[in-house]
């Protein structure tokens, strides 16, 4: 199997990681790299996508701005798809820089295998989800458990899916997540009987999930492999 690189790279800022997934893709153009998924979490952050409501892209922000600030929190418009979404504690945030030519540069068929992904990950914790027939995303019930906003460009993918872990997931009080009236937010720890396994052991169970739907060897590197 060709290899796919995982970088584990901890907290980092939204913009930092769009910064860095930039490098990234343009390497991954020139060949310079091969694919690579990033796994890392992101302090209080609200992002929109590109479909956020035009002509404000904020509609689905519910917070004062002067409140959300003094909190440090950053709010960021992004090139991803999608609407509103928050960032922080407690969730796992997977970016993947891949070249879709194998997978037969179909966008449709690619976010069914991030969502693949996630339902493997939940599916190894003995939680039963699943999607929902015209919002992108893994579900359980009517409430989210990840969220996916990707971007390709030149048939090599940008930003990916975020998957709610643990913690209070306050930052989605903010917002109407994902523009979406009358739905929730979930977490793997609100499915469990007893607390989230650890990070070691969330990014593992990704790590195989990703290596088992993109037919790939996981290689973890390092950061300072990265451009």
């Amino acid at each position: 199997m060709t290899p796919l690189s995982v970088v584990q790279l901890g907290e980092i800022k939204y913009q930092d990681a769009w910064d860095l997934q930039c490098r990234l893709h343009q390497a991954r153009l020139d060949g310079s790299v091969g694919d690579h998924l990033l796994l890392l979490n992101h302090p209080h952050t609200l992002t929109v996508g590109t479909r956020g409501g035009s002509p404000d892209r904020w509609a689905n922000l519910h917070a004062e701005r002067a409140v959300l600030k003094n909190r440090g929190v950053d709010l960021v418009e992004s090139d991803r798809g999608g609407d509103i979404t928050w960032h922080g504690p407690g969730q796992l945030v997977v970016y993947p820089i891949m070249h879709l030519e194998p997978y037969g540069q179909d966008v449709g068929h690619y976010v069914r295998m991030l969502e693949a992904m996630v339902l493997r990950t939940l599916e190894a914790l003995g939680i039963k989800a699943q999607r929902s027939g015209g919002y992108p995303g893994v579900w359980i019930g009517e409430e989210k458990i990840s969220a996916v906003g990707a971007r390709i460009k030149r048939w090599v993918t940008m930003h990916g899916v975020s998957i709610n872990i643990r913690g209070p997931l306050e930052g989605f009080d903010w917002i109407l997540p994902c523009g979406l009236e009358g739905k929730g937010v979930t977490s793997i720890e609100r499915q469990l009987p007893s607390a989230a396994p650890d990070d070691a052991a969330i990014l593992s169970l990704v790590s195989d999930a990703a290596s088992a739907v993109f037919d790939r060897e996981v290689v973890v590197s390092g950061s300072a492999s990265l451009p």
